[in-house]
């Protein structure tokens, strides 16, 4: 009785050799099709105004900011200590006013900071028009 034959198996057998060039195939084409881009240079055009003067509102406050970041409003200087002191005046010199329009008028060496207080207060009195001026080219 045999119950086993004693022929040789053949052990089956991967061939990698097809799998690899289809990869570098691939490999090829996606380095060729990829585009980069360079996000470490960052250019800004900033606007200029052209425009007309802008009509003037019955309801509106004048905030003018200067170069070290004194702050008045319709021609009356206050302190620019902190928003909520900034808001308290804003609220003053509404007086009656309904939902005025509040007009940034800020120095061009302004800084950053001083318009970003002025925002802050208009929001934190309940102001939310805020326009800023600018100066026509000559």
């Amino acid at each position: 009785m045999k119950l086993r034959s004693r022929s040789f198996r053949e052990e089956p057998e991967i061939n990698f050799i097809p799998l690899i060039d289809v990869l570098l195939v691939i490999l090829i084409f996606l380095m060729v099709t990829t585009t980069y881009s360079r996000f470490a240079e960052l250019q800004i055009n900033l606007p200029s105004a052209e425009a007309d003067k802008a009509p003037e509102r019955p309801a509106q406050l004048d905030v003018a900011v200067d170069a070290k970041g004194n702050t008045s409003i319709n021609r009356s200087n206050v302190p620019s200590g902190n928003a909520a002191a900034l808001a308290e005046s804003l609220k003053r010199a509404a007086g009656e006013m309904k939902d005025p329009v509040i007009v940034i008028n800020a120095d061009a060496n302004a800084s950053h900071q001083s318009v970003v207080r002025v925002m802050e207060a208009a929001q934190i009195a309940g102001y939310p028009k805020i326009t800023f001026t600018t100066q026509a080219k000559k």
